[in-house]
């Protein structure tokens, strides 16, 4: 592959992507179900490819000589744009505001235990049937069938990416495509399970903010933004007579992801361990920001800045992701691949509507919502869910998901860095107990510290209603 080849794949991307964003702004039907710009073009440049038009086999026929298009590369990029954004992940830090969790430990800590265990059902449950069913109608399944659904789910196309590609160096040759067909899925069904949600929530009483579906803003239906509500990216952090600013973070990035790409080939070499290379680069990238921290340097970090880049590189990863999919080997897990689908879209359901009200107080169609989002695509899908029915952040789902982040993460590290070497290598009964402990842990600790709502109509007042309740009665006495 030349440098030549490589800037052409992004050019035709970014042809893509921009043609995504065009259609986003201007087709209605699109607009209605909010499918991400990026998606759309990597079905436009899976559709363009040589498994579907062969856009390349049809210039040929009109008389055009070696046309340039995709090079054979492109299914590699997903995983390398990977590493990008764990390291923007680990760059970004971890915060936690210390100052209120006192007065609201309830709050905080039965939304914590809802997290941890929607995180559980994924690496549990959908696992055990794979094991226990696929499996077992499918004998050449192998038992890492399973997590695929929550990289895909659970990860998104990230996720999925640096997933599959384990797999791939343990063997499991087709779990990329597996894993970037349930990311794909899975959005489809965040934003589209979502807003069906969404639409009978308002209509039974069960959203505190948004009383009609009709009250979402033009801007995220058509992803344009509007001169007078338009925001800066991040701030200028560092002088450009001397470095540009985004030249200052992407270095910063991609220094950390370079690092991580050297651990593991050092780390491989010297014992043969096949660490994940993404799960390398997030904690070198993680120790660079408390290094950054405790040096000053990090003042000079601006996270939006970060965030920004490695939007920048999850929106490519989604385009390559897609369009690189091979179709040949979705036909041939096409029954195993919808079964699994099907049941994962069970689970996450089950988790929003039964778990969700049952371990939130107040607001908790909002809360539940959120996490029904990220837990099916990325964390973006969870936000644009949210900003629909609380677009002020009035039942502090952000700041509890901020004060919770550092606590939830560990389980999925693990699940990412260990999982696939345990489900190959006759650990998998092991993996499962684990994600079925932490389970039964979070119901039990719900029920123990009195964080069970069950029995709570789900037409029940916001959390600041709750409050207000509560401090008039403390008055009242």
């Amino acid at each position: 592959m030349s440098v030549t080849d490589f800037l052409m794949d992004f050019a035709f991307a970014s042809l893509f992507i921009l043609l995504g964003q065009l259609i986003r702004a201007k087709v209605r039907f699109i607009q209605r179900f909010f499918i991400p710009s990026s998606m759309i073009a990597g079905f436009l440049g899976l559709i363009a490819g040589d498994q579907v038009l062969n856009v390349v086999g049809l210039l040929q026929k009109a008389g055009i000589e070696n046309p340039v298009f995709f090079s054979d590369s492109i299914s590699s990029y997903a995983g390398t744009l990977t590493i990008i954004v764990f390291a923007g992940v680990g760059l970004a830090g971890f915060s936690i505001d210390r100052k209120n969790i006192r007065s609201e430990i309830n709050r905080v800590g039965s939304y914590l235990s809802f997290k941890m265990l929607a995180t559980a059902l994924q690496f549990s449950i959908p696992i055990i049937f794979s094991i226990v069913v696929i499996s077992n109608l499918f004998p050449e399944i192998n038992y890492g069938f399973g997590i695929l659904l929550a990289a895909g789910f659970f990860g998104g196309h990230g996720t999925a990416a640096a997933v599959g590609s384990t797999f791939s160096r343990l063997g499991f040759a087709d779990a990329n495509d597996i894993a970037m067909t349930f990311a794909t899925a899975g959005i489809l069904t965040g934003v589209l399970g979502g807003l069906i949600f969404i639409k009978i929530a308002t209509k039974r009483g069960w959203t505190k903010y948004i009383k009609d579906f009709s009250d979402i803003s033009d801007d995220m239906r058509t992803g344009l933004i509007p001169e007078k509500d338009r925001e800066s990216m991040g701030k200028n952090t560092i002088s450009s007579v001397a470095l540009d600013p985004l030249a200052f973070h992407l270095a910063l990035l991609l220094l950390a992801s370079g690092l991580g790409q050297l651990a593991y080939n050092w780390i491989y070499s010297s014992t043969g361990l096949d660490l994940p290379t993404y799960l390398l680069a997030f904690l070198i990238a993680l120790a660079l920001f408390y290094i950054c921290k405790a040096t000053g340097i990090g003042k000079y970090i601006d996270e939006d800045v970060i965030s920004r880049i490695s939007g920048t590189a999850t929106d490519y990863l989604v385009f390559f992701g897609i369009a690189s999919i091979n179709l040949s080997v979705i036909v041939k897990y096409a029954v195993p691949l919808l079964m699994l689908l099907v049941f994962g879209i069970f689970i996450v359901v089950i988790n929003l509507l039964y778990f969700g009200p049952a371990m939130n107080r107040g607001s908790w169609f909002e809360r539940s919502i959120f996490v029904y989002g990220y837990t099916t695509g990325v964390f973006a899908i969870g936000m644009i869910l949210l900003r629909i029915v609380d677009k002020d952040n009035r039942s502090k789902t952000l700041n509890d998901t901020a004060l919770t982040g550092a606590l939830t993460t560990p389980p999925e590290v693990f699940a990412w860095g260990f999982g696939p070497a345990m489900l190959l290598h006759g650990q998998h009964w092991t993996f499962v107990a684990i994600y079925t402990a932490l389970l039964i842990a979070c119901i039990v600790v719900s029920v123990l510290f009195k964080w069970w709502w069950r029995k709570l109509p789900l037409d029940r007042p916001s959390e600041e209603e709750f409050v207000a309740r509560e401090t008039a009665q403390r008055q009242g006495q």
